[in-house]
């Protein structure tokens, strides 16, 4: 048993519906981390510079959800080059302490995106890709698109006007993502052999509804990774089923980018099956 703990948490807002801590506090008693903790702690934009500057040697690291992804890189020491290249931090290092503590950024969204699709068969052979959304999150999915093969992905936005920021990280990372309007979703993601929402929850359901309604259906063999998980299925997840298409649920992204933080914070190799089952678990549905 290893003693004398850690301090992480996620940060975010709102945050209390974050699953993170379950996933950390299950690798910590798997890992036999004596006295390592693990907290949600709601932090606005605003409020972050200051918790960073508060951080001392007892913290291991720090989880970021929206919407600190972005607004956290120019506070930090040090980016790692996947993070400064898609231009978004979701995992902070604490190293060292006193006069020499620096704070290193990270990107594991990416490795969870291509783990939790790589669940429904998803390999390096990607043809042709669509993203549902323009946030921190459509950035790493773009690069995790490139890396299964993909670099010139369509992707659906509100507002072209609003996307430049993920623009500007497609071309740092050699993507040409062709931008589409939302509403014509539905009529042309399921010719697409993978496609990601990172739309919030509900934000997917007037897609979903068309779908059901007779717009293009799921491509045969097609996947689908909807990263909201609340509610589960998603509306947009149960109409692609139904549509004949592969699903995967956003909570197993959710489970491989924390394996990748748990081995960065720790040092240690992730208990993949604990975490699992403690997702498992908090995720089962209980009966009425």
């Amino acid at each position: 048993m290893t003693t004398g703990g850690r301090r992480a948490a996620v940060l975010g807002h709102p945050v209390a519906h974050s699953l993170s801590p379950v996933l950390h506090r299950a690798a910590y008693a798997a890992l036999g981390l004596d006295g390592w903790r693990y907290d949600a702690v709601d932090v606005t934009e605003e409020q972050l510079p200051e918790l960073l500057a508060g951080l001392d040697g007892t913290w291991a690291g720090l989880s970021l959800t929206m919407p600190l992804k972005q607004t956290v890189m120019p506070l930090l020491d040090h980016v790692e080059p996947l993070a400064q290249v898609v231009g978004a931090v979701n995992t902070v290092l604490v190293q060292g302490s006193g006069p020499g503590r620096s704070l290193t950024g990270a990107n594991t969204d990416v490795h969870g995106i291509v783990a939790a699709l790589g669940e429904v068969g998803v390999s390096g052979d990607v043809r042709s890709a669509a993203v549902v959304g323009a946030g921190a999150t459509a950035a790493s999915t773009l690069a995790a698109l490139a890396q299964l093969g993909c670099a010139t992905p369509r992707v659906y936005v509100r507002s072209q006007a609003r996307a430049g920021g993920l623009v500007r990280a497609a071309h740092r990372m050699g993507v040409e993502p062709r931008l589409c309007r939302l509403e014509d979703a539905p009529g042309e993601i399921g010719r697409c052999d993978v496609v990601v929402s990172t739309l919030p929850a509900h934000a997917a359901d007037p897609i979903a509804n068309a779908l059901g309604a007779g717009a293009s259906g799921a491509r045969a063999g097609g996947a689908l990774l909807d990263v909201c998980y609340d509610p589960r299925p998603t509306a947009l997840a149960g109409a692609w089923a139904l549509r004949g298409g592969r699903v995967v649920g956003g909570e197993r992204m959710l489970l491989h980018q924390a394996v990748e933080q748990v081995r960065l914070m720790t040092g240690r190799a992730a208990p993949v099956a604990a975490m699992d089952a403690a997702l498992g678990t908090v995720l089962a549905p209980t009966s009425a």
